[in-house]
């Protein structure tokens, strides 16, 4: 029987999933492994800072001793490994976390060099890669990159410019982006951080960590990173957090970040919670259950498009660094209609048919599929790409595998 008859996904398709299922399951039990290793981090955490009712208290105005908002940041600081963190609802995007690191740690005559290439296409106006009167280029400071090969780092690129240059800030961005390289794990980026501090003992590594949070065991941070950053609409927000992202690390990185963010002389010592303490806490909590979704979710897309014949990246059962899924449609028609089909099956403005459009940020147009409780969330399930060759769908997301796997289907039952 058809138990998805209902949702419309013919028998064929069904049956195919019933097949893979069985398949991926090794898979999902290691996932689960690593659930619960990260959950029993989060909840030591919450213990040992004696989280309770009181820390759930909103502040307004200054935000001045704010017991909730600076306890939420140790929390934060604990299970990330860090030394000090910022965790801030004044955060819109992680975008803007890393863009506020950027300029708290660069100064004129300084060099940025991103050893994984361009980073994504929202930090081009922001580095000025795309001229900007406001960007990092405008202040006097320089940009240099060096691209992986064949997915991995290129070593001797990075010895030849650290002992050529003087560097101030090395950023490594993790997940792909808009393209088609792998993800970093965890293993490589511990590699070329030993690598990098042969050379140059003080360059401020950073971390754009985003999609990456709970995939693994370890965090940047605990392999020698400086600083991480990253978004609480993706991982670390569990689905909960309305809005939010973090920035943690060395406690003199997050002293400079705080300060700009907010005013030099107050740092982390103002901006109010407003109330949404208790929600970026039940996010955390609920993160590694939620993280474990989304890779499911991602691990069963994988399989189920690898086996109607179509270029996915992980394959379903390769090691992940992030929640990230694509798949290479090469067919600018199917990466619509799988976009379409995803929101077609999300709980929110399921009627709705996106279509490309000109998005801010990007150079491209986008198509962007994501029917979500908080707008923007990409811990939702969400699906999008670039209208460009070859045309590849960015899947991530899901809340819990059931839903996950259902906007799945709906999103290959679409194409045919």
């Amino acid at each position: 029987m058809n138990q998805y008859k209902e949702f419309e996904i013919d028998d064929k398709i069904a049956e195919l999933a019933k097949d893979v299922e069985k398949e991926i399951r090794p898979v999902f039990e290691k996932i689960e492994e690593v659930c619960e290793y990260n959950s029993l981090k989060v909840l030591k955490a919450f213990q040992n800072n004696n989280i309770s009712d009181m820390h759930f208290n909103q502040t307004t105005g200054y935000g001045y001793g704010d017991i909730g908002r600076d306890t939420c940041e140790k929390v934060f600081a604990e299970v990330l490994g860090a030394e000090d963190s910022l965790v801030r609802g004044q955060f819109i995007s992680g975008t803007h976390a890393l863009t506020v690191a950027l300029f708290a740690f660069l100064r004129p005559g300084d060099t940025l060099l991103s050893i994984t290439g361009k980073p994504y296409d929202t930090l081009d106006e922001v580095i000025g890669i795309t001229d900007n009167q406001s960007s990092l280029k405008s202040y006097g400071i320089n940009f240099e990159k060096i691209e992986l090969v064949n997915d991995e780092f290129d070593y001797e690129a990075i010895e030849n410019i650290l002992k050529a240059d003087k560097v101030k800030v090395i950023e490594i961005q993790r997940s792909k982006g808009y393209s088609t390289r792998k993800s970093i794990t965890i293993d490589k980026l511990e590699k070329v951080i030993e690598y990098i501090r042969k050379f140059d003992k003080d360059v401020i590594i950073m971390i754009d960590n985003c999609y990456c949070e709970f995939v693994t065991e370890k965090e940047p941070l605990e392999v020698g990173a400086d600083i991480i950053v990253g978004s609480l609409i993706k991982n670390l927000g569990g689905g909960i957090a309305p809005n939010g992202a973090y920035i943690a690390g060395r406690k003199d990185l997050i002293k400079l970040a705080a300060e700009r963010l907010t005013v030099p002389g107050e740092g982390k010592e103002v901006g109010p919670s407003l109330g949404i303490t208790k929600s970026i806490l039940q996010g955390l909590f609920m993160a590694p259950s939620v993280v474990a979704s989304s890779l499911k979710t991602a691990v069963f897309a994988s399989r189920m498009l690898e086996r109607l014949g179509y270029d996915v990246e992980p394959k379903y059962n390769e090691q992940r660094a992030d929640i990230v899924q694509t798949i290479n449609f090469n067919d600018k028609d199917k990466l619509i209609k799988y976009c379409q089909g995803i929101q077609m099956g999300s709980p929110i403005d399921s009627n709705v048919v996106p279509e490309p459009w000109d998005m801010p940020g990007y150079t491209d147009q986008v198509i962007m599929a994501a029917g979500a409780f908080t707008q923007g969330s990409s811990i939702e399930l969400s699906c999008d790409g670039p209208i460009r060759l070859p045309y590849t769908a960015f899947m991530q997301g899901g809340l819990t595998y059931e839903y996950g796997k259902l906007g799945v289907l709906k999103a290959i039952q679409n194409m045919e």
